[in-house]
């Protein structure tokens, strides 16, 4: 399988999708942190000398989606029509679980603003509880769902 982002020589290269059609684009993704029984409670009572965790994080991941050609050097800048970001606990872990789901109409997929989101918000997690739990494991960021459909018009 040849890789798109290298060019005949090898160099790294942003893909020209000029040609491509416009279509209907969604991804989602997930991820989670495991963190310690006494961070899970504070963050879950609302306790965390930061402030509402789940609500930044969602915030975060959100702001994170709009910027992610800034972050990741051979993206495209989209033009988002949505991004949702949903944080919830997960006492099973116990910690944190987030969702992101994006959606444009572009030339290129949105799985990368999907995935930046996820990770943001449980960066941003982690950052909020560290001081109660410097031990939290942030794993299983991975795209879940793709989508593309011919726009109708």
């Amino acid at each position: 399988m040849k890789l798109s982002h290298l060019d005949q020589a090898g160099r790294a290269r942003m893909v020209d999708v000029g040609d491509k059609p416009l279509m209907d684009r969604t991804a989602v993704a997930s991820g989670s942190i495991r963190m310690s029984p006494e961070a899970f409670r504070q963050v879950a009572d609302q306790a965390v000398a930061k402030g509402d965790v789940l609500a930044v994080g969602e915030v975060a991941g959100t702001l994170a989606a709009k910027r992610t050609a800034e972050l990741i050097p051979l993206c495209h800048p989209l033009g988002l029509d949505h991004v949702e970001v949903e944080a919830s606990l997960a006492e099973s872990l116990p910690g944190v679980l987030v969702r992101a789901k994006v959606r444009t109409v572009g030339r290129t997929g949105v799985e990368m603003e999907a995935l930046t989101a996820v990770a943001v918000a449980l960066l941003t997690v982690y950052d909020m509880v560290k001081a109660v739990d410097g031990s939290m494991v942030i794993e299983d960021v991975r795209l879940v769902e793709k989508q593309k459909a011919p726009r109708d018009d």
